[in-house]
Parts: structure tokens; sequence; C-alpha cells
């Protein structure tokens, strides 16, 4: 769950912290997750608008040590604010660039997450990493700290698709690297691909699928590019330096991205991400997807337990600062409503393979569903209250979907 750089606007949180007792009373009943932010990158990609600071735009004010030194802390309110917090069925490592810290230094963060929560059995452990900054040294490192999982940013197998989004890796580099977590001993490795770059040409995301071929992953999450505000990308479209990405080609990039790994036994679970298995899906994100709850500790991270959601102050000086006084880094939070719970699980859970039962949405959404599945972008069971699951069809249209349903 990477952190975007701007967060919304809601209530205050409390200094301590401290949680309703509502949002505790169904706690271990529902997946629990922790997210760790790591807010360190060596360069910035020019797409990137999520949490995270090169060297020179930190300075002196903050650094990996002092960093690690606040997520323990916070770490350790979490485990108080709980109660008695349940062992994580998942964690997840993610950035700006987790990998920059070193097996070492990832060592450091589950231990951590260790003792603040403790470890579910047959608990899955996830890494962000960027193929630069990893090594054979690197992966078994990482495995005998206790990581069971890596994500690897390929995002293009063509060099200057690369250069457009100001990665820094060759074009071969994470093939490699994915081989070299696969011969330490990771089981589940995913690639991240992204298409859609001003410039990529339909044989460009053609190599960049066979190179996820030949790595031999299990998993492989693939994104439209989206050109954020704020980023140097978008500045660059607005000047008309790079045109914008084409929604009709982006659709036509999709059917490819589908085809090809369904072709080789990768199969879509949710609308962005394919797996080989089910023990291939990344429980971790299921959670989100699936409404449960998980703390994220780290600068700009964002928590959500028992229908109460917050999210800490982005600047990793000011995060490590207010937790060294003994506060919470907590910036605002807000109360989920009911409703508000209803139209997250249309959001989410339509997004997934299994769909969602109609019984979630209200007269004029059920409505809307039977209009969808009409139309063939449900699959016919919305026609007789079943469940709402996107077709092939309905998977390139997901979002107007949504809206259709909560009208």
């Amino acid at each position: 769950m990477d952190v975007p750089s701007a967060l919304p606007v809601a209530d205050p949180a409390p200094a301590d912290g401290s949680l309703p007792a509502s949002a505790l009373d169904e706690l271990g009943s529902r997946p629990f997750g922790v997210y760790v932010h790591v807010p360190f990158c060596a360069v910035r990609c020019g797409y990137c608008d999520f949490n995270t600071y090169t060297p020179g735009e930190l300075g002196s004010s903050a650094s990996p040590a002092s960093w690690l030194e606040g997520l323990r802390r916070e770490l350790d309110l979490a485990a108080h604010v709980l109660g008695s917090p349940p062992a994580a069925d998942t964690v997840f490592v993610g950035g700006g660039t987790p990998s920059l810290l070193g097996a070492e230094g990832l060592g450091s963060v589950l231990a951590a997450v260790r003792q603040s929560f403790g470890l579910a059995p047959g608990a899955e452990v996830t890494t962000e990493s960027n193929p630069e900054s990893t090594s054979e040294q690197f992966f078994a490192g990482i495995l005998d700290a206790g990581y069971t999982r890596v994500s690897l940013g390929m995002q293009s197998a063509a060099q200057h698709v690369l250069a457009v989004l100001d990665r820094k890796h060759t074009a071969g580099r994470p093939v490699a690297a994915a081989h070299e977590a696969r011969n330490a001993g990771f089981e589940h490795v995913n690639l991240d691909l992204i298409y859609g770059t001003p410039g990529e040409r339909p044989e460009d995301l053609r190599a960049s699928l066979a190179a996820v071929l030949e790595a031999g992953v299990d998993h492989v999450s693939a994104y439209a590019l989206i050109v954020e505000d704020g980023t140097a990308l978008a500045r660059k479209v607005d000047r008309g330096e790079l045109p914008a990405p084409d929604d009709d080609q982006l659709a036509a990039y999709y059917e490819m991205v589908d085809g090809t790994l369904s072709g080789a036994g990768l199969h879509w679970y949710e609308v962005s991400n394919w797996a080989s298995s089910e023990a291939a899906r990344c429980r971790h994100n299921l959670g989100y997807w699936q409404g449960g709850d998980w703390w994220g500790a780290g600068p700009g991270a964002h928590s959500h337990v028992g229908g109460v959601r917050w999210w800490n102050v982005k600047h990793p000086a000011r995060y490590s600062a207010a937790l060294a006084r003994g506060d919470s880094p907590a910036a605002g939070r807000e109360t989920l409503s009911a409703e508000d719970r209803r139209v997250e699980r249309v959001l989410l859970e339509l997004r997934l393979a299994e769909g969602m039962s109609v019984r979630v949405l209200d007269e004029a959404g059920r409505e809307q569903a039977r209009r969808c599945a009409e139309e063939g972008l449900l699959a016919p069971e919305a026609l007789v209250g079943g469940r709402c699951v996107l077709t092939d069809r309905g998977r390139l249209l997901a979002d107007g979907v949504v809206r259709r349903l909560l009208p």
C-alpha cells in the first residue's frame, strides 16, 4: 500500500492514539495486518506522488536510524492502544524503497513487528524492493530474517520506457533479481508492471510480458499509468512534451496483459493483480480489499481498525519527533458510518474476482446491477440477486460500473 503524498482532512486524532471501545470490540475476528512505510528513495521517479524523500530533500533532519527508532516507538504504542493485539497475519513493508535499508535493516523492522505484535503461524511477510538495490546476499539475508514474499518494481523491459518513468535500473535487472530471489528460496515473488507510458509501443509491452514470464514469478501486478498532479511527469504532459495516456490504448494494453498472463497460468483475482494459485495471492492486499484491520506505521501511513481510519504526519522528522515526545504521530482520523463502510465495500470488493453480494447494494444500486448484467458488464448472477462479478468487459470499465452501483 503506497502512501500518497497528500493526506485527507478530517478530525484531529487524540495525542495518546486511543481508539473508541467500539473499534476494538471485534478486534481479531477479521484479518489483521501491519503495514510499515519506508519513506526513503535514492532518487524520485518522475511519475511518483508517494510520500517519499531523497537524501537531498531530508538533509540532516531525518535518517533511517531516527526513522527506525520512531517505528519501534509507534509499534509499541500500537500494542498499548490495541490492548491485547492479535498476532499479525500479514506484514507488508512498502515505500519508498525498503531495500535501501539492506537485509540487516529490514531484519530490524521485522524484529520490531515481532516484538510488539508477534506473527501468526504461517504469516505472510512481504517487502517491496527496487531491483538495483538487491543482490543474492540481500535476498538470502531477508529470507533468513523471516520474510516470505518479495515484490520487485519492474515497470517495463523497454529501456526507453524506463527513461520516461525516470527508473534507474537497467531493463534486464528485474528479471535477474527475480531469479536471485527464487534461487535464494523465495517461493512467492511479484513483479510490478506499468503500462501506457508515453512512447510505449505494443511490442514494448509484449517484451515486458515475455520477460515477466521468463522470470518465473508466481504473481504479477500491472497498473495503467496515472499522471498524478504535482509530479515531474505531469509537468511534462502539461507543457506538451509528452502525450497523456490514451484510454483506448490503455484498454487494449490491459487486454494484452490479461490474455498473456492468463494464457501462462496466472489468473486475475483483483482487477490489477494476477497469481498462479490461491497461495500466491497477496494476502495483505486482500485484507484491504475485504475490509480487514491493519495498523500502518511510518510517516504518512494509513490505518484502519473497526471502522476507525487514521493517518500519520508525512515528514519523517515530524513523525520521529512526535513519538520521541510520547505522542501519537497521527495527523487526523475519521470514524466511518455504516453507509461509509457499505460504499467502501462496493468500491473494493467489486474489484475482486469473486465480486460481492448484490445485498450490499441499496434498491437503486440493485436495479443498476441488473442493467449492468444485461449490458454484459456483470455476470448473469446479478440478474437474480446473487453476486456482482465483473465480466471481462466489465473489468475494462470497472470505475464506471462502481459509479453506477452507487447512484
